[in-house]
Parts: C-alpha cells; structure tokens; sequence
C-alpha cells in the first residue's frame, strides 16, 4: 500500500477521472476534487455541457465522499490557449488545444492552486504511466494502446511531472467502466467527450466564424486546375476527406496543401497521392519531460539519434532520426514516408515506452 498522501484530482465530470478519485480514496490517500471551469463564451446548454459535467463531478464526489471544490480558470485558458488556438488557424496550421491545455491549464494552473492548498501531487484520469528511476520521473505510455495518452502529455516539464499521478495508466478502459459501475458512479456509462478541450462539442466552423474572419476561395489541383470553392483555409486539415465536395468520378480527394498567399487550398486524388506524404518534417517550441538531473524544474533534451515518433494521436510509432538545427529547432527524418504530416499539429518522441518530449510542426519535407 503506498504511503498515504494529500492529493487533488481533477475531476471533470467523466469517467475516467472519476474512477480515479475513488482508486486513490480506497488506496488511503486524503482526497479531494477540483472541476475545472474554463470556458464562459456563449456557455449555453446546447452544445457546452460545463452545467451538466459539474453536476456529474459533484454527484461522483458525494458518493466517493469527498470534498470537491469548482474553481474559475476561464481567464488563463483564453489567454494562454484560447488565443494561441486562433493565432495558429489564422496563420493557416492546424492547433492541438489539447496538449497547450495540458501544460498551461491542468498541470500549471490547476496544479498551482492544488499546491498552494496544501497538495502533495495532483492526480487526472489521462491513460499514462509514470516512473521513477534514479531519481528522475520518466513519462510513459498507458498500457492500453488504444486509449494512450502520452501524446498529448509530452510539454509537462520535469517539475509538473512530479507531482503528477496517472493512476488509470496501467488499466484498459473497459476495466475503467466496470470499476466505476461496481462503485456506483454516476459517470460509468457516461459517453467520451470529443470536442475542443473545456469548450465542447460544438459545430466548428460555426464555432470559428465567431472570433475569425473568413475568405472563400478556390480549390485546385497541384497543377492549378480549379475542382471547387473552399469556405476558408482555417477550416480544413491536410489529409481531410470529409467536406470538401466535390463531385465527379474517380477516387476521393484529399486536402495536401494550402496556398495562403493566393488563398487556394490545394487537393489531390486518391489516398496515396506522393503529395500526401512527408519524408521528413522541421519542428520548433522544442519541449522535454527529462531532467539532466533529479529536481531540475526544466526537461533537458535528448541526443540526436534514433528513436521513434507520433505525428497525430493514435498513428502507429513511425522510426524516425532526430537531428537538432538549432537550440528550439530539429528535424526528423522517417524511414518511411508519412501521411498527411500537418503543421500546427505536435511531433512527439518516444524511446520504448517513454515519452521525451517533442515540437510543433512548423513544415512537412517532401513526399514519397
């Protein structure tokens, strides 16, 4: 049994987060809960579930028997996420909210206030694992492929990662339900939320209309041949199939580029177009989760070398070489060509099961 601590969990309403709490109430810890409130923009019962996700947060609370606090962090998100979220659509790139959340929000925001209440660690229901070799605290992947989240976790810096707990990181996610429903909890069966994170599950190019101004224009072919009207660059993805709309005989499109300056978004034929695939790719805001040694706030980065890469969440391991360009800068070289790498989007790296760290993709290298 491990010794007995004060920890906060982030309890937003789910399951995962939920079972959570109530493994570390029977392991003996001194537990409470926070819910986390950071969105407040047009919070209305249609499409925002904070109201019911709250009500489901303190319904869990009550019947592990804890105590649970709501705490306000709607100010931090829009200005350290939100406005980074925009900033990147705008710029043409693909954003993932979820990893700036992670860092700004749950494990900086989130993770200040539960120290400053007295907590020895903060714990979440993310699917990953944590170990502590030497010293040092090694972020690794959930045992369960399918629902690892170590992706998404890989901008924690030494300093948040120890005081950080994964308790669900070892469990597959059915087991997650079945403990939750024998605890009785409210959540067991409750459906995985898949919008934006803290913002829902809204319409999002009706969502983005609202804070961006958009420009119609022309989709073309790599050769310049016009096949359509796009509604606005910021609201296509390289590789999006869905929503393009164009007819016609043949194999399906696909996005491979955007064209800013003449605001054309190009598109190609066929899953396997050489235009939808990258042999390498460049990345910046470079982040590690290792310290050089144990108690260092900073992750220290890795030798060039081999290793192993995500470009998106769930994509197999792709064998990568890593080469530094500068000290915020690096590229990765695959041995085999990549689909629809995107910028915006994170490049994570791994050796094994541990997560290093990684970048966000500033340019994809040329094809197969």
């Amino acid at each position: 049994m491990p010794t007995p601590q004060n920890i906060i969990v982030g309890l937003s309403g789910g399951v995962d987060s939920s079972v959570t709490a109530h493994l570390l109430k029977q392991q003996g810890h001194q537990v409470r809960g926070v819910f986390m409130q950071n969105w407040e923009d047009d919070d209305n019962d249609e499409y925002c579930s904070i109201k019911q996700d709250s009500f489901d947060a303190i319904a869990v609370a009550d019947i592990i028997g804890i105590d649970i606090d709501i705490v306000n962090f709607a100010a931090q998100y829009k200005d350290k996420v939100f406005a980074y979220f925009l900033q990147e659509y705008q710029a043409g790139r693909t954003p993932n909210p979820d990893v700036l959340c992670n860092a700004e929000i749950k494990f900086k925001c989130f993770l200040d206030y539960a120290v400053e209440q007295g907590a020895e660690a903060i714990a979440t229901g993310h699917y990953a694992r944590k170990e502590v070799r030497n010293g040092k605290h090694y972020l690794l992947k959930g045992l369960d492929a399918n629902k690892d989240q170590s992706y998404f976790l890989y901008r924690l810096q030494p300093s948040q990662l120890e005081r950080a707990l994964f308790p669900l990181g070892h469990l597959e996610k059915p087991e997650v339900r079945r403990i939750a429903a024998e605890a009785g909890l409210p959540t067991a069966a409750k459906k995985d939320s898949t919008g934006i994170c803290f913002i829902g599950e809204r319409p999002f190019r009706e969502f983005l209309q609202k804070y961006l101004p958009t420009r119609e224009g022309d989709m073309v072919t790599p050769e310049g041949q016009v096949v359509g009207k796009h509604v606005g660059l910021m609201f296509y993805t390289l590789g999006q199939r869905k929503g393009l709309g164009i007819g016609g005989a043949g194999e399906p499109w696909f996005v491979a580029g955007k064209d800013l300056a003449a605001n054309r978004l190009i598109v190609v034929q066929g899953h396997q177009h050489p235009l939808l695939f990258s042999g390498s790719l460049t990345m910046s805001q470079l982040s590690w989760t290792l310290p050089e040694n144990p108690g260092e706030a900073h992750g220290s980065r890795p030798p060039e070398g081999r290793y192993t890469c995500k470009t998106r969440y769930r994509m197999a391991d792709a064998p990568c070489q890593l080469r530094y360009l500068s000290d915020d800068s690096a590229e990765l070289v695959f041995d085999a060509p990549q689909w629809a790498v995107t910028p915006g989007q994170s490049a994570v790296l791994y050796d094994g099961d541990v997560c290093l760290g990684g970048g966000i993709i500033d340019q994809a290298g040329t094809g197969v």
